[in-house]
């Protein structure tokens, strides 16, 4: 079970289940959403995906057609994104947990659009976009 809430604390909600495998994402999107080199998230069955509180101020930014993404209304916080071609999961934002996770990432994708002002130095593998189709990064 994880639990994991946005940066104000208005918005909080429960996992039960495993995470998915986590992925650094580079491209444009993740960078300006996060305002950083890369986005972290792992992908989650949104059936085991639970609000405790908060989920009212949840907002949804449809960022290209048929892909969404959610933070708090009020404070920002990214959530999640979500693919209507894929209903069932959602790519959970790992920074809104709070247990440790006892894992690390597996990947960094899109790393044909990544900054040019970030060097990656570690060894995961990496991907120009991603070896998944439909992958809701």
């Amino acid at each position: 079970m994880y639990t994991g809430q946005c940066l104000c604390g208005d918005i909080k909600f429960e996992y039960d289940g495993a995470l998915g495998p986590i992925s650094l994402c580079h491209c444009s999107q993740c960078r300006r959403a996060h305002g950083s080199a890369f986005s972290a998230s792992a992908p989650v069955q949104k059936i085991r995906f639970r609000y405790l509180s908060g989920e009212e101020k949840v907002t949804e930014f449809e960022s290209r057609p048929g892909k969404y993404r959610a933070f708090c209304g009020r404070c920002g916080s990214q959530l999640y994104s979500r693919l209507d071609a894929i209903s069932g999961i959602l790519r959970l934002r790992i920074g809104v947990i709070n247990e440790p996770l006892g894992t690390k990432p597996e990947r960094h994708i899109y790393v044909g659009s990544k900054a040019d002002w970030f060097d990656i130095t570690d060894e995961l593998p990496q991907f120009e976009k991603t070896e998944r189709t439909n992958d809701p990064h």
